[in-house]
């Protein structure tokens, strides 16, 4: 029988050469993605940039420490705290000092990143001049890189400045330095400073007020030290979204190809069973041929996932989802990983479907080789149920406990796989009534497709499988996270009544003066609010950062109608905080103790209570409890009988030409539409894209080796009479209605998924659309369409140059 095994791999060369690149292109997905993930592990070790000269850095306390029975629990602080000027004084008696400043600049024809610092600093880079020289007055800058040359005027936020010198760049920044005095005009805070000294008598003289960098920990004071471990986090996430979905795909799509190849072998089975074969035998025989094409593809999929992980990495570089510095490294578990899974999952697939083939008497065998009879055996029928009811009893839990979790990246792209599986597993029971009724027209080539449909079930659901996959997971996905953009957006338009929204050009937010002018706007009400954030102790363990707004409560009744489950707005103070169901202590008039956002410990009273919503309904304080925070938005309302138009001329004046925007109330709900994260939008594509693209190649695959058996059914209507286009026109059209069912039933896993999704929504109070992406399924659909037809009626075509007779006599 081992024998025979190898020779049946020459034989029928189109069903293997079907599993193996089902099963190479598997296993290269999942090394591409094993490869991508291990890389993204460690970021390289990063040294200082700006201080990388500097003696000592004297930083202000950026960390929130608060002590728990289980250890100190740390948080990064909303508004690290400035240097006080006795921490300053104390240092300064050490050495000489400079102190750091960075503030945001904007300028027409300067890169939008621009960072301005005190000339002292540039010292420290230590930057070198390549042309002009040092500013020395007010309106005098020197920039690094060559964007701006010496003699060039510049319009800046901070007023007209004259470029007077350029620096050569250092690569981590685009810097405009000042002069010192400027400098601190602009921005009077001092966060760091630089101090030559001894470092432990500078340890000694700032005590726990601040902290003291040297070495390579001067690279906390650069901006955005954490940008590597926050982009290491991001590559992960995404790295391993896109490895799970891909190893459900692949995992998916070989045991289906593999199973399939088996199936399609009945009649040699009956033959083998007929001259005396043993189940045994025949089972042996099938792991054989499944343990040498699984050898071999395994081992042909590990080469080309190691040859494309490379290119992988170059492009989520250029498209900005990963940093400049992320290469593939010198992995081989990844390797060593989806070499066995890949070989387990076509043994498991070639063995599940051999055992009914071996189970089978000689007689039986050879009546089924005519037709599919039972195509739902107990066992996937079991298995089938058993994961349909899984989903169910998963989804009902979550929306008696917590509604939240259905809204959460990882559930609403897991979830729908338990689904996707199990109705790909009991299509066998709904694919006869769903063919018949989409061939119900009265005529020949419906009742041919009908019956072909209905006596060639596996076949039909070896195809519709991978439809069915790829239209589930593009419907799922991106139905998604458009029901829950669409519910971010319902949510800002329910709460949002203002007329207009001001919003600031600079980072440091609207300064006194310019909220004075905004006040002094006739006809309007106007609310300033600020970005903070409050930290909980939950547990006395964990320590849950809240991100919140700041804003006087009368203000904020007129532009803001909050979705309150108890409490009032008015009730809002200085010794109150506004807090929503997520809280663990959240009834009203409890009292609760936080940590401000600059890290101040406050006990504060629950004035009211927000319902849960998407996520986004946060926690409201009152200024005096956000210390550190600016203004970084102005809500504008407007008394009755005032004229908009005038009033949005009046905001424009207050603001200045380069002070700000001023937004209507609907362009202020475009411009936070949650779709405009185009970081998000193209780590989703990249998952989806590799997914649907490997079971698209799966659609040809499986079409094609569908085909290769269907030779004497071609002969047998080429010699009833029928033409040539007579008999592409059915093989197309067989195609068709298999994509057509497998498009209809990837539709109903994606409407039951976001079903969930609604009710979810629906059960944390907010008004819930669920968002369809009917160009997206339309896109695939019509794809997987266009691939089937091709893919069965070349195939057909070729069969077709040869004589009827000569096709009739082929034989296995």
């Amino acid at each position: 029988m081992l024998s025979v095994a190898l020779r049946t791999l020459r034989t029928r060369w189109v069903t293997f050469t079907g599993s193996f690149v089902a099963l190479s292109l598997g296993v290269a997905l999942l090394t591409v993605m094993g490869l991508a993930l291990a890389s993204s592990a460690a970021a390289p070790e990063r040294g200082s940039e700006r201080f990388a000269a500097a003696p000592v850095v004297v930083k202000g306390q950026d960390t929130l420490r608060v002590p728990t029975p289980n250890g100190d629990r740390t948080a990064p602080l909303a508004h690290p705290r400035p240097l006080s000027a006795a921490t300053v004084a104390e240092v300064r008696k050490l050495g000489p000092v400079v102190a750091d400043r960075s503030f945001a600049v904007r300028a027409a024809g300067a890169p939008a990143d621009l960072v301005g610092h005190p000339w002292s600093t540039a010292a420290f880079a230590p930057y070198d001049l390549a042309t002009g020289r040092a500013p020395r007055t007010a309106d005098e800058v020197a920039v690094t890189g060559d964007w701006a040359r010496p003699g060039r005027q510049l319009r800046t936020d901070r007023g007209p400045v004259r470029v007077v010198g350029t620096l050569t760049s250092r690569g981590f920044e685009n810097a405009v330095f000042l002069t010192d005095a400027r400098a601190a005009e602009l921005a009077p805070e001092i966060h760091q400073l630089t101090v030559t000294a001894d470092p432990a008598a500078v340890r000694k003289a700032v005590g726990d007020s601040a902290q003291v960098l040297t070495g390579n920990a001067r690279r906390l004071a650069d901006a955005d030290p954490d940008r590597d471990s926050e982009a290491l986090t991001a590559m992960n996430a995404l790295f391993g979204t896109a490895g799970g979905v891909t190893a459900f795909v692949s995992v998916f799509v070989v045991a289906s190809t593999f199973a399939f190849a088996v199936a399609q072998r009945r009649r040699g089975f009956a033959l083998l069973r007929t001259a005396g074969a043993t189940p045994g035998q025949i089972r042996r025989a099938v792991l054989v041929e499944a343990l040498v094409v699984g050898t071999l593809a395994s081992a042909a999929g590990c080469a080309l996932g190691s040859y494309g992980a490379p290119l992988l990495a170059a492009r989520v570089v250029e498209g900005g989802l990963a940093p400049a510095w992320f290469t593939i490294g010198e992995h081989t578990w990844p390797c060593h990983a989806a070499f066995w899974t890949g070989l387990l999952v076509s043994l498991c697939g070639a063995a599940a479907a051999s055992w009914r083939a071996g189970r089978t008497a000689p007689t039986e065998a050879l009546r089924e080789a005519a037709a599919d009879s039972r195509t739902l055996t107990p066992g996937r029928l079991l298995c089938g149920t058993a994961l349909l009811l899984t989903a169910a009893a998963t989804l009902a839990l979550s929306l008696t406990g917590d509604p939240s979790d259905l809204l959460h990246r990882k559930t609403y792209i897991s979830r729908p796989m338990l689904l996707i599986t199990a109705a790909a597993l009991l299509a066998p029971l709904v694919l006869r009534p769903l063919t018949r009724l989409l061939t119900c027209l009265p005529s020949a080539v419906g009742m041919l497709v009908r019956e072909n449909t209905a006596t060639g079930v596996r076949r039909t659901a070896a195809l519709v499988a991978p439809v069915l996959v790829t239209v589930a997971l593009a419907g799922s996905l991106l139905g998604a996270t458009a029901t829950l953009n669409h519910a971010k957006t319902t949510e800002t338009s329910d709460r949002t009544t203002a007329a207009f929204v001001v919003t600031p050009a600079a980072a440091e937010g609207f300064d006194a003066a310019t909220l004075r002018r905004l006040r002094a706007v006739p006809g309007t009400r106007i609310s300033p609010t600020s970005s903070t954030a409050v930290h909980v102790l939950e547990d006395g363990v964990a320590l849950i950062r809240s991100e919140a707004r700041a804003a006087a409560p009368g203000g904020l009744a007129a532009t803001t109608r909050l979705p309150l489950a108890t409490g009032g707005l008015s009730d809002l103070d200085d010794g109150s905080i506004i807090v929503n169901e997520e809280w663990q202590r959240h009834r009203v008039g409890e009292r609760v103790r936080v940590w401000l956002g600059d890290g101040t410990p406050r006990t504060l009273r629950v004035a009211a209570v927000m319902t849960t919503g998407t996520g986004g309904n946060g926690v409201y304080v009152t200024p005096r409890n956000a210390p550190g925070a600016t203004v970084d938005r102005v809500d504008v309302a407007l008394a009755d009988g005032t004229a908009p138009d005038t009033v949005a001329t009046a905001l424009h004046e207050a603001i200045g030409t380069d002070g700000g925007r001023v937004l209507t109330r609907d362009a202020w709900i475009r411009a936070t539409h949650p779709e405009t994260n185009r970081t998000t939008r193209l780590g989703l594509f990249l998952v989806l894209g590799i997914a649907l693209l490997y079971t698209g190649i799966s659609v040809v695959n499986t079409t094609v080796m569908a085909a290769s058996d269907r030779a004497r059914d071609l002969a047998v209507l080429r010699l009833a009479g029928a033409t040539r286009w007579q008999v592409l026109r059915l093989t197309a059209a067989e195609a068709l209605t298999a994509v057509t069912a497998g498009a209809l039933l990837g539709l109903l896993v994606t409407g039951v998924n976001l079903a969930g999704m609604w009710s979810a929504l629906a059960l944390l109070s907010v008004r819930p659309t669920v968002g369809l992406p009917w160009q997206a399924l339309g896109a695939t659909a019509t794809a997987c369409a266009l691939l089937a037809v091709l893919s069965a009626t070349l195939p057909a075509a070729v069969a077709l140059r040869r004589r009827p007779v000569e096709l009739a006599g082929v034989r296995e």
